[in-house]
């Protein structure tokens, strides 16, 4: 299976590469992950559980990053064992650019394949998963890179909406507000 993608990060490209190498942050982004440790530079041991169509499983793995180039880019490699369900081992390419002096473009090219259980599954079905993962990944990278700003409609509404209880709300009535007599 292969894919490629890119994101923009509203985040300096110096920034990015930072939460790229931080264990915390990758755990954090990572779906399913219980457990990422840093052995060193270039060597991490993941513990993910993920559910892929019927079959549930977690794995243990190892991760190496080689081909360094701060603060462009590196090569991740990595390999993960689900017992029964199977395995699952692959590398990536990723790759930042800059977009101005404030925002990154986040690009990746994934190379993966899988044994087991998992592979009985079907392609359409594990293209999809990794896809979705995927996607799950660098949206919360990217989130915890740079926090969306909040949207100023929705702020409007939410603070609308802690002003009114579900009755005020029905007849546009605030909490604070005296109570209208319907026979006057």
């Amino acid at each position: 299976m292969q894919m490629a993608d890119s994101q923009r990060i509203e985040a300096p490209r110096q920034k990015v590469w930072e939460a790229l190498n931080n264990p915390d942050v990758l755990k954090a982004a990572i779906p399913g992950c219980e457990e990422l440790i840093k052995h060193s530079d270039t060597e991490l041991e993941a513990k993910v559980t993920l559910k892929v169509g019927p079959v549930k499983a977690t794995f243990g793995g190892k991760v190496t990053l080689s081909e360094l180039d701060p603060p462009k880019g590196y090569r991740i490699d990595g390999e993960g064992s689900g017992g029964v369900a199977g395995f699952a081992r692959g590398g990536a390419k990723v790759w930042l650019e800059e977009d101005g002096p404030d925002a990154t473009i986040l690009n990746y090219e994934v190379d993966a394949n899988v044994g087991g259980k998992l592979a009985q599954l079907g392609a359409r079905l594990i293209d999809s998963t990794a896809k979705r993962l995927a996607g799950e990944f660098f949206k919360s990278f990217g989130d915890i890179v740079a926090p969306p700003a909040p949207d100023a409609d929705a702020a409007a509404e939410q603070a609308e909406g802690e002003k009114k209880g579900w009755f005020g709300g029905l007849f546009g009535k605030k909490k604070d507000e005296p109570a209208v007599d319907a026979e006057a």
